[in-house]
């Protein structure tokens, strides 16, 4: 008869808490890969998890002001004032001290290529009067572009209770930004700009990565973890991608530039791996 080994008490509650903890931070990582054209789902994994969307929120904070733009009730040339929540914010920023002002370029440049967390909050106050205002427009507008799983709490992504999003509706918001703004969109792909005479280097590493990425945004925060939702064209087509919750970003930009390779340099992309599409909704504007 073998015998038994006996494991102390302790360490099976350890062992039992560590497993816990790697599965349910397994569990949060989801991806997916959409066609854009079609909105077919190539492939996807936990793409319904909801999880963290970091600095993806700023996303759509963009698409509200250029949807604002579009309309004519803001301009790339108005200042738009510093207040001392929007200075006060953690980095990264611009940096403007409270009471000075920033062009709506400067802040969407800032938003793009550093993830200016006080340009994400100085646009919130114009275009909401209240960042909390302006969170409530963005879930409006979520649901309006078929993000059915998606709560915004602040117009940075910094971590709130309630803002949860999924990698199906980061890449709903990928499409609408492409398909709604097309003049705009090429600005995603910029890897600097300079602020008041200070260059700004940017940090989504996917726009050297794999050839053909030509943006959108990356997110990060020790809540979400390692997140980035990127537009790539290939053979003619384009598509867009999302990773989310992963434990680094080289690990993450790995994942996605993974996902491209299995299923765009080999032609898999032809014959999906699923049979669903999204992106129904995004015609609306």
């Amino acid at each position: 008869m073998a015998s038994r080994r006996h494991v102390p008490k302790r360490l099976g509650i350890g062992l039992l808490f560590f497993l816990a903890i790697a599965s349910s931070a397994l569990a949060q990582q989801a991806e997916i890969l959409v066609n854009a054209s079609t909105g077919v789902v190539v492939a996807a994994r936990n793409e319904g998890a909801r999880i963290r969307p970091a600095s993806l929120t700023k996303m759509m904070t963009l698409y509200l002001t250029f949807e604002a733009l579009g309309r004519g009730t803001l301009s790339w040339d108005e200042q738009i004032p510093v207040s001392a929540r929007a200075a006060g914010t953690v980095p990264y920023k611009l940096g403007p001290p409270v009471g000075d002002s920033i062009s709506v370029r400067e802040a969407v440049n800032g938003i793009i290529v550093i993830s200016a967390n006080d340009a994400a909050f100085a646009l919130a106050e114009r275009l909401g009067g209240t960042e909390d205002k302006f969170a409530a427009m963005m879930t409006v507008k979520a649901r309006r572009l078929g993000m059915t799983n998606t709560v915004f709490r602040n117009a940075t992504g910094l971590t709130a209770d309630g803002q949860l999003t999924t990698a199906r509706d980061m890449a709903v918001l990928g499409l609408a930004l492409q398909q709604h703004f097309p003049r705009q969109f090429p600005m995603f792909a910029m890897k600097t700009t300079t602020f008041r005479g200070k260059p700004l280097k940017g940090h989504n590493y996917m726009l050297d990565l794999y050839p053909g990425v030509d943006g959108i945004k990356t997110g990060y925060t020790s809540a979400s973890g390692y997140n980035v939702v990127t537009s790539v064209q290939k053979g003619g087509r384009r598509y867009v991608g999302v990773v989310m919750g992963y434990p680094t970003d080289k690990a993450r930009d790995q994942r996605m530039t993974a996902l491209f390779r299995q299923y765009l340099d080999g032609g898999a992309a032809t014959s999906p791996q699923t049979g669903t599409t999204i992106g129904g909704a995004v015609g609306l504007y």
